[in-house]
């Protein structure tokens, strides 16, 4: 049997503390006096001694307490794990009371070290469902109490000469004649009118309501389909306004149970039609405009001029 040499007997555990009263008695491992001098006791030469790459490093040097030449420290089995956060310096070196935040932390945005990208592109982007009614805004001061009386009194009288049936008789001629217009407007140039499903083709300008052309015009120009030089001016710019301004004119005329529309409305109206040939080009329709609204305001002011009318 090989001689290990003489045993080392350590002392009793206090068994009323729990914890060796005299931690002196114990022997220091890797000192000389200890195991390694013990009789009996071989030290291993360097070539039987297993690596001593400690974490890692390949040296010894990163061990914070010098190690013992005549012992070999446990090699470590694993590399130590590295914040991926902080490669370029330890958290935990000497000195640094402070560590680098965690992963979840920074993610969280509970930590004060640097915010993650997601939480600066949550804060930054604006939601598209948010009101901007609801964020930084301002009250306009309140106008002089003078000043709301005399805005809050009863509306003044505007005349209304026309009858329905003659408001109605005028707006559909005025609807009509725009029908004719885009749609000799349209067979002019040969614009493209695409083909729905659930609408039968053009042949006449009856066949689609004055909405309907008001729209195929507006995609026209939105497609740049219709060249600047077909209209009043190069005007390109204008004719989805003009023609916003003129649908109305559908609206009236269809709708029977409208209320009455005043004198100044109607006169309006038929300008916003006249509006419309105006910029197509189309001198007939302009000249028919007009002799409408010559025929209307002469009827207006002659109900004006009758004695007991009230309008």
């Amino acid at each position: 049997m090989p001689n290990y040499g003489p045993l080392v007997s350590y002392p009793q555990r206090d068994q009323r503390s729990g914890f060796n009263p005299h931690p002196e008695d114990f022997p220091v491992y890797g000192s000389r006096g200890s195991l390694d001098s013990a009789p009996g006791y071989a030290t291993p030469t360097v070539a039987e001694r297993p690596s001593t790459a400690f974490y890692g490093s390949g040296s010894t040097t990163g061990c914070s307490l010098p190690l013992n030449p005549g012992v070999t420290p446990y090699p470590a089995p694993f590399p130590a794990p590295r914040n991926p956060l902080s490669m370029s310096q330890d958290p935990f070196a000497p000195g640094d009371s402070t560590r680098s935040p965690d992963v979840e932390e920074m993610i969280l945005g509970r930590s004060g070290g640097v915010p993650s990208p997601a939480t600066d592109n949550r804060s930054s982007r604006r939601p598209s469902h948010r009101d901007e009614f609801d964020g930084p805004h301002q009250f306009l001061r309140p106008p002089p109490t003078a000043i709301v009386a005399a805005q809050e009194r009863e509306l003044p009288h505007v005349p209304t000469n026309l009858l329905v049936q003659e408001q109605d008789d005028v707006l559909s001629r005025v609807n009509d004649r725009l029908s004719q217009c885009a749609f000799d407007f349209i067979a002019k140039y040969q614009f493209p009118v695409p083909l729905e499903q659930d609408k039968r083709p053009i042949q006449v300008p009856s066949d689609r309501e004055w909405s309907e052309w008001v729209n195929l015009l507006k995609r026209l120009a939105t497609k740049r389909r219709i060249p600047a030089r077909v209209l009043y001016q190069g005007q390109i710019k204008q004719l989805i306004t003009i023609l916003e301004n003129s649908l109305e004119m559908r609206h009236a005329a269809k709708h029977q149970s409208r209320p009455l529309k005043d004198d100044r409305n109607i006169l309006q109206l038929i300008s916003a039609g006249l509006q419309v040939a105006k910029i197509l080009k189309d001198a007939a329709c302009m000249e028919y405009m007009d002799t409408v609204y010559r025929q209307t305001e002469r009827v207006i002011q002659a109900r004006k001029a009758t004695p007991g009318f009230i309008g």
